[in-house]
């Protein structure tokens, strides 16, 4: 199974999204976040992942704009927040977006977590943007089967990606099932266990016998999986890491046994705990 930094995995719209992308959770706006922008770019990434909520879009168009890149060779996604949402509400929260990033159009746009009173309204506001070509592609995250089908029901255009928590003690195999049963994307944040791969057994044990770290076992398994995988890190040896995945491949026997350490266990909240309007 060859996979390279450029590889990608096409949405059911037809839309290319690379496998690996960068998380910015936490990135502080201005230097920190430019600063890990540019080295992911240097490093060869072209999918830089942010939202409203993490307050530092700006830096990461700065960013971008530094780098020289054509726009067209990047796939920038960011997403709606909370309090953001409803129909006239995300029409003006994505134009806030796209002006903070400095660009026409975003590869991607989602909405942020599942918001039951407003997603019909809120959707048929990334209708009409994709509908307009100011994104490419529309999704959700921390969607869960019973917000889907929720979704699903209202939605003339069906989302593209869920972007939800995905790492070996969180695999969620029936929200996996539900998406590739409808050509949805499962994009993993969180997963690397926000450093705790390090921690885990198993996955040093199969690190050792490649002779990489258990960020990149981690990373490796979820490209195998065809899932794609977004690390946050601000630091640029460790963001070269991340990206150093391809010279190595998992055995059936490895997959096996990252498989097997799923316990359901969450490191972010569940998507049913926010109360409406919550931030």
């Amino acid at each position: 199974m060859t996979f390279t930094i450029a590889s990608t995995t096409v949405l059911s719209n037809g839309v290319e999204m690379p496998l690996l992308g960068l998380g910015t959770y936490k990135a502080v706006e201005g230097a920190e976040v430019e600063q890990e922008v540019l080295a992911a770019l240097e490093a060869g990434y072209r999918s830089i992942d942010t939202a409203s909520m993490y307050g530092n879009e700006a830096g990461i168009g700065r960013a971008v704009r530094a780098s020289g890149i054509p726009r067209g060779e990047l796939f920038l996604a960011s997403k709606v927040w909370n309090d953001e949402q409803g129909y006239e509400e995300t029409l003006a929260a994505f134009e806030r977006s796209a002006e903070r990033m400095g660009t026409d159009y975003l590869d991607l746009y989602l909405v942020h977590w599942p918001h039951a009173v407003l997603y019909a309204e809120t959707w048929r506001a990334f209708e009409e943007l994709y509908r307009q070509g100011r994104v490419r592609a529309i999704g959700v995250s921390n969607f869960l089967v019973p917000h889907l089908e929720t979704l699903r029901a209202v939605a003339k255009i069906g989302p593209m990606v869920d972007q939800v928590e995905f790492h070996p003690r969180l695999q969620q195999p029936e929200l996996q099932a539900y998406c590739g049963e409808h050509g949805i994307v499962v994009e993993a944040w969180a997963p690397l266990m926000r450093g705790r791969v390090f921690e885990e057994p198993v996955i040093v044990s199969i690190a050792g016998h490649h002779g990489v770290s258990p960020a990149q076992v981690t990373l490796r398994w979820l490209l195998q999986k065809g899932l794609v995988a977004i690390p946050k890190s601000v630091r640029p040896d460790r963001i070269r890491a991340n990206a150093d995945v391809f010279s190595f491949e998992l055995s059936p026997e490895d997959v096996g046994r990252l498989d097997a350490m799923d316990t359901g266990e969450r490191l972010g909240r569940h998507p049913d705990s926010w109360g409406l309007g919550q931030r």
